[in-house]
């Protein structure tokens, strides 16, 4: 259900996945960056302030996030600190390995670690750990990437894709169509890919990323 506090609990904990405050993610929407204080919550009559439809469409832009993500924020997290569960983490390089995975993209066997993430509202994620230096300067290495594999991507998403040859790739989503898909590195040092779509086994969007 939609209220004045859930809309809000869905702000502050997008910006918090995002590594942001919320001044910091109204900055990069290109909002005041006081937008989104507490203060400016409730009116000076005492009613509340609702966030207006397009502050939320550019934190959306801003964030790379949808609808279906923001709604999954507004149920609180049990702990109440907005790290409540455990999700599957493994090695980028570990990542091209067999066995890691299921057909669907998502984890599979026993040799995954696991690291905390906020709740996550029934969505299916994992976590990459970034290795060398081969995605700078937007991924370094040590960094975090919380991919959701089986969401829907648009052009200019970021993406972790595994080829049917077991490689694995982050990189930017330059165009898909229903035979290619064609990719822009990320560090300007590596060369952009294209691939048949029937030679990729998996794409997974990122939606957040620790650094």
């Amino acid at each position: 259900m939609l209220s004045h506090q859930s809309v809000w609990m869905a702000i502050d904990r997008l910006a918090e996945t995002r590594g942001m405050s919320v001044s910091a993610l109204a900055r990069a929407a290109g909002l005041d960056p006081t937008a989104f204080n507490k203060s400016k919550r409730i009116g000076p009559d005492g009613r509340p302030r609702w966030p207006s439809t397009e502050s939320l469409a550019k934190i959306f832009d801003a964030a790379n996030a949808d609808l279906r993500e923001f709604f999954g924020w507004q149920q609180p997290a049990a702990s109440g600190t907005g790290l409540s569960s455990l999700i599957p983490l493994i090695g980028l390089a570990q990542a091209g390995n067999g066995g890691f995975f299921g057909e669907n993209g998502l984890p599979q066997g026993e040799a995954w670690d696991a690291v905390a993430f906020p709740a996550q509202g029934g969505r299916e994620v994992f976590a990459i750990e970034v290795q060398g230096d081969s995605m700078l300067p937007l991924y370094r290495d040590g960094d975090t990437l919380i991919v959701e594999p089986g969401a829907d991507v648009r052009k200019g998403d970021r993406v972790v894709v595994k080829t049917r040859e077991g490689e694995v790739l982050a990189k930017l989503l330059a165009r898909k169509t229903a035979r290619q898909i064609d990719l822009q590195s990320l560090n300007p040092a590596h060369p952009d890919r294209s691939f048949e779509l029937s030679e990729i086994e998996w794409v997974a969007r990122v939606v957040w990323v620790s650094q």
